[in-house]
């Protein structure tokens, strides 16, 4: 009987303390669940969720993935040449592959633990912080394909602007040492090298603006640089978002000089090109420290600008290599304007891929983008909208 009793006590016991407990972890987890949905959106929208937000690219580019995680799998690097080989003349596209292919040869050898550059000529120094990485399997290895891809083909040119553009990578991530100018001299050579190996490629002399801007080139010689760009490629968005800095506040010019630069290539651009989206890119470079503020974002100027940039990804092609970019630095201004169903929009073109200013340019780029997300859909819901798999107004 006082077994009974006690077994009786202990289920009455449990009953007061154990249901009420359940009751609260219940209504915490659906507490959690109700606060998740309030401000994730990617119910409802076809948005990719946060925890999968690829911080590698701005844009889709599988054929690039592909080539690098063999590649990186096997430190083979003929999969990546013949991407290059493939890419031709699609100057934008080839740009963008070759930033992306030094950046993680740059990320693949600081995670390795290596100190020094892999390249044959020399130059040593610190992998680049925030250097792309496109291996999302286990440990890379040391980035041994990129110098056996120099030593077995030094006339191939794509090797030698993959090699110019990883050493700009390593001189950025090692500015305190003093071999940081030297691995930039070097870099301007094998710039030089790979001008020589394809004169008709822009891609080059777009590494060299790298150099340009942290080297302090002088005005006339940055200008005789920038002449050589314009004189293969015109009209190259990705060449203009290079050289832009040269001209800001923090490098070589001013406020002014940035604008001027913008504007004027925006003025001078045909048709079917991204640069009338380049005077949003110059007020970004020159924003002030504290700027959320509602009537800077609602001003005339960067109201112009935002929809000089709207203007600009609509004349392209979806898959345009760096329309990604201008929609991913649209979606902040959109955002801070609270023109929500235009960001909404823009998230929508843009949504999976993170390796962009302004995200870039923070400590947890998809966590960033993610934060703006939200903004742009409770915005867009609170003015009545809703929950669509297509943008809104398609």
């Amino acid at each position: 009987m006082e077994v009974l009793l006690f077994l009786i006590a202990v289920t009455a016991i449990v009953g007061v303390l154990a249901r009420p407990a359940m009751r609260r972890r219940k209504l915490r987890q659906e507490g959690r669940a109700g606060l998740t949905a309030a401000v994730d959106p990617t119910a409802g929208y076809g948005l990719v969720p946060a925890a999968q937000l690829d911080v590698r690219l701005p844009g889709p580019d599988q054929e690039l993935v592909d080539a690098l995680e063999e590649t990186q799998r096997t430190q083979d690097w003929h999969p990546v040449a013949r991407l290059l080989a493939f890419t031709g003349d699609e100057w934008e596209l080839r740009w963008q592959r070759v930033q992306s292919l030094a950046g993680a040869a740059a990320m693949e050898l600081a995670q390795a633990g290596g100190s020094s550059a892999v390249g044959v000529d020399g130059g040593r120094g610190e992998a680049a912080d925030g250097a792309l990485s496109l291996s999302k399997g286990p440990k890379a290895q040391d980035a041994r394909w990129l110098r056996n891809w120099r030593t077995a083909r030094p006339d191939d040119a794509g090797g030698a602007q993959v090699y110019a553009q990883f050493l700009v990578w390593q001189a950025l991530a090692d500015t305190g040492s003093a071999d940081h100018r030297i691995i930039l001299e070097e870099a301007r050579n094998v710039c030089h090298d790979a001008a020589k190996l394809a004169p008709e490629d822009p891609t080059p002399h777009i590494t060299e603006l790298f150099v340009a801007r942290h080297l302090s080139y002088r005005k006339a010689d940055f200008e005789a640089l920038w002449s050589q760009v314009r004189r293969l490629a015109p009209h190259h968005m990705g060449a203009h978002l290079a050289a832009l800095p040269y001209w800001s506040a923090k490098w070589s010019g001013s406020r002014e000089d940035a604008d001027a630069f913008a504007r004027t290539a925006a003025a001078q651009a045909p048709e079917g090109t991204l640069l009338a989206a380049l005077p949003l890119f110059a007020l970004h470079d020159h924003l002030p420290e504290v700027n959320m503020v509602r009537s800077l974002y609602q001003g005339a100027e960067i109201r112009d600008a935002i929809e000089a940039a709207e203007y600009a990804v609509d004349q392209v092609e979806d898959d345009h290599p760096v329309r990604p970019h201008v929609l991913h630095l649209l979606v902040c201004f959109l955002v801070r304007a609270e023109r929500y169903e235009e960001a909404v929009s823009a998230v929508q073109a843009v949504d999976g891929y993170v390796g962009a200013v302004p995200w870039a340019d923070s400590a947890d780029p998809a966590a960033e983008y993610a934060g703006y997300r939200a903004l742009a859909v409770a915005g867009w819901e609170a003015a009545g909208g809703r929950a669509a798999k297509q943008p809104p107004g398609q």
